[in-house]
C-alpha cells in the first residue's frame, strides 16, 4: 500500500504533515511520489483564508476521478479544517464539509496524530521542531483558536530530548514552531525551570518558559542555526531579547508580525499593543541585536480600514525597514469575532490596490537584490 500526503498552509501543518507520514510507514506504507500511485491521499488543510478552504475542495474533486481506477484508493482529510468542524459543538460544521465533500472517506483530527513514530523529515539537516500547538489570543480574524484549540505546549524535557537526537543525527538547523513561541510554557510552569513573567501594558502577563528553552538547546552541541516562527510582539521579553544577543547560534532573521500600523484597527484586531510600542520594540531589538532583520505578516482591508489607516500601516513598514512581509487581503472566516461582529465592507478593488502597494514596498526591492 501506498501513500501520499499534499500540505496546506503553514509551516507547523508541514511539521505534522511530517508525522502522519511517519504513522504511515510505521503502518507499512510505502510513499508514493506521484498522487495516482497513491492507494491513500491525505490532505493536510488550512483555513486561514478562504482561498486555502476552495483550494481543498478543487483538489478532492479532481481526486475522485481515480476512485473509478483504483477501488482501495481513500481520500483523508485532515489538519485545520477537520480541526475547526469537530470544535465546533453543534456538528453543523462537520456535516456541512461532509456534504460538500462526499468524495472523503474519512475526516482525521490531527490530535489523533502522536508524538509516537520520528517525524519523516523531508530535509537530512534542517528539522521543524513543534513546541506547542493551539493559541490563546483570540485576534479577531483569526480562526486558529477554532481550528487547533487552546494552547498546549510539549513537555520541556521531550523538546530538548528531540534536539538532541536531531543532532546526533547530523541535523544543524533548527526551526521551533507554533502559533505563538514565546508563549510557550505558560501551561506548564511547574517544571522546575523558573518562568519569565513577560510585562505588558504596565502588568505581568503571562508566565513563559520560551527564553529558557531557546537558550538550552543554543547549547547543544552541533546545533549551529537555531530560528523559530511566530511570535507576537506583546509577548516579547527583555530576557528572549538578551538570549538572542548573546547566542551566534540563533537567526538573525526574526518573524514579528505587526497586521497593522494602524492603532484602532489593531485594537479592532484585538492585537495587545500600539504602532508605538511595535517601533518601540523593533528599536530594542536593532540596539542589542546586531544585524538583526525582520519580517511580518500584514492584512490589509481590515473591516473599516479607511485610506489614512492604510497610510498608517505604509508609514509603519516604512520606518521598521522589513527585508520581508507576508501580505494578505482580508478574508472573512467562519466562528471568528470579525465574522460576527464586522461587516466585510473593503472592496476587494481596493484591498487588491493596497496589497500591491505594500508588496512593491517591501517585497519587490528584495527580490531585486537578490537578481
Amino acid at each position: 500500500m501506498k501513500y501520499h500526503i499534499v500540505t496546506f498552509g503553514c509551516a507547523q501543518n508541514v511539521a505534522d504533515s511530517e508525522r502522519i507520514a511517519a504513522g504511515y510507514e510505521g503502518r507499512g506504507y510505502k510513499k508514493a511520489k506521484l498522487i495516482k500511485d497513491a492507494d491513500v491521499v491525505v490532505i493536510n488543510t488550512c483555513m486561514i483564508r478562504e482561498s486555502a478552504e476552495n483550494r481543498v475542495y478543487g483538489l478532492v474533486k479532481n481526486l475522485s476521478k481515480l476512485k473509478t481506477e483504483n477501488f482501495k484508493f481513500k481520500i483523508v482529510v485532515t489538519g485545520c479544517m477537520v480541526g475547526m468542524a469537530v470544535r465546533e459543538k453543534t456538528g453543523k460544521m462537520l456535516a456541512l464539509f461532509k456534504k460538500k465533500l462526499p468524495e472523503v472517506d474519512e475526516f482525521l483530527p490531527i490530535e489523533e496524530v502522536g508524538f509516537d513514530h520520528a517525524p519523516l523529515r523531508g530535509d537530512a539537516k534542517h528539522a521543524l521542531v513543534p513546541i506547542s500547538n493551539g493559541c490563546n489570543n483570540f485576534c479577531t480574524y483569526c480562526v486558529v483558536p477554532f481550528t487547533r484549540g487552546r494552547e498546549v505546549s510539549r513537555p520541556f524535557e521531550e523538546i530538548i530530548a528531540e534536539c538532541m537526537e536531531l543532532a546526533k543525527s547530523g541535523y544543524t538547523h533548527i526551526t521551533l514552531v507554533g502559533q505563538n513561541v514565546n508563549s510557550y510554557g505558560a501551561d506548564i510552569v511547574n517544571t522546575g525551570v523558573k518562568p519569565v513573567y513577560v510585562k505588558h501594558l504596565g502588568r505581568l502577563r503571562i508566565p513563559t518558559l520560551f527564553p529558557q528553552l531557546l537558550e538550552e538547546i543554543c547549547r547543544i552541541k552541533g546545533i549551529k542555526l537555531i530560528d523559530f516562527i511566530s511570535s507576537n510582539p506583546w509577548d516579547f521579553s527583555d530576557d528572549l531579547i538578551d538570549v538572542i544577543a548573546k547566542n551566534p547560534n540563533v537567526s538573525r532573521q526574526i518573524h514579528l508580525p505587526v497586521q497593522s500600523g494602524d492603532n484602532k484597527i489593531l485594537r479592532k484586531m484585538n492585537r495587545w499593543y500600539t504602532r508605538d510600542e511595535y517601533i518601540k520594540l523593533i528599536a530594542k531589538l536593532k540596539s542589542k541585536i546586531n544585524t538583526i532583520q525582520l519580517s511580518t505578516d500584514i492584512i490589509v482591508g481590515f473591516p473599516g480600514e479607511t485610506e489614512e489607516q492604510f497610510q498608517n500601516t505604509v508609514d509603519l513598514c516604512k520606518k521598521a525597514g522589513f527585508y520581508k512581509a507576508y501580505i494578505s487581503v482580508y478574508s472573512d472566516r467562519p466562528l471568528t469575532t470579525a465574522h460576527k461582529i464586522y461587516k466585510d465592507d473593503v472592496p476587494h478593488s481596493k484591498k487588491k490596490r493596497r496589497w500591491k502597494f505594500l508588496e512593491d514596498l517591501i517585497n519587490k526591492p528584495n527580490l531585486v537584490k537578490k537578481q
